[in-house]
């Protein structure tokens, strides 16, 4: 599983999108950067894996193991996301897009990994049944006059548990531990995808949440969609994925 948290909107001031159509082309926005996001990741993996030169970088070639350039991507999503959520006040906005666009290709090298632990066939499949279940639970949460608040409370409550019970069982290998996690996994970004639609939806008609500007809230939207739908993916991947 990524090592991300979605990174939460607390700021001081208040940005204001009061008309309907503001209100959508900022919820489009968030979209955009979001399919931008995964659409230089899908390049960077397929790119990774499928070039031998690249691919070396990655793996060594006479020993088989990881190289030190491998494990750097590996972690480095996490204080990409860090970096990006602490310095989304003080840092330009182009500077923040730049970030997010290395981010995304940083990430998309670490998920090149996936093209070669699984088959083809199943990894696209998974992608689209990941695609389907966030498009469905993405209108849920813009549709829904529920508020998710307290909802959102406890998902994220389960998400660090998640996190926590990932790393220990990065010691204990426990192959039904890692299914449990997938499981809860699948149910929590599930969850949070309503939950984050519906956050950015009311971001969206201008309730507080902050003295950055729309574009900045915008991209940090894109950014939490962005790691909902890659969680979901790795998640169901680990439940339906055929490895090679």
């Amino acid at each position: 599983m990524e090592n991300n948290n979605n990174p939460d909107y607390a700021y001081q001031n208040v940005v204001e999108i009061n008309d309907s159509d503001a209100s959508r082309k900022f919820i489009a926005n968030v979209f955009l950067w979001m399919f931008v996001a995964l659409g230089i990741s899908a390049l960077f993996a397929y790119i990774f894996a499928n070039t031998p030169a690249f691919l070396q970088m990655l793996v060594d070639p006479n020993t088989r193991q990881l190289t030190g350039f491998a494990y750097l991507v590996m972690f480095s999503p996490l204080a990409f996301v860090l970096l990006i959520s602490f310095g989304l006040n003080r840092i330009s906005y182009p500077i923040l897009s730049l970030l997010f666009i290395a981010y995304a290709a940083v990430t998309g090298i670490s998920l090149s990994f996936i093209l070669l632990a699984f088959t083809a066939s199943s990894v696209l499949g998974v992608f689209l049944t990941s695609s389907v279940v966030f498009g469905v639970m993405a209108i849920a949460g813009y549709t829904t006059t529920q508020d998710l608040t307290k909802f959102g409370s406890i998902l994220i409550m389960f998400l660090i548990g998640i996190i926590v019970a990932s790393v220990v069982n990065f010691f204990l290998h426990s192959s039904g531990l890692d299914m449990l996690i997938s499981y809860i996994g699948v149910a929590v970004f599930v969850g949070l995808t309503a939950y984050d639609v519906q956050k950015l939806k009311n971001i969206g008609a201008g309730l507080t949440y902050g003295d950055a500007t729309a574009s900045k809230m915008a991209l940090m939207g894109g950014l939490t969609l962005y790691l909902d739908f890659i969680n979901l993916f790795l998640m169901l991947l680990r439940i339906f994925g055929r490895r090679r």
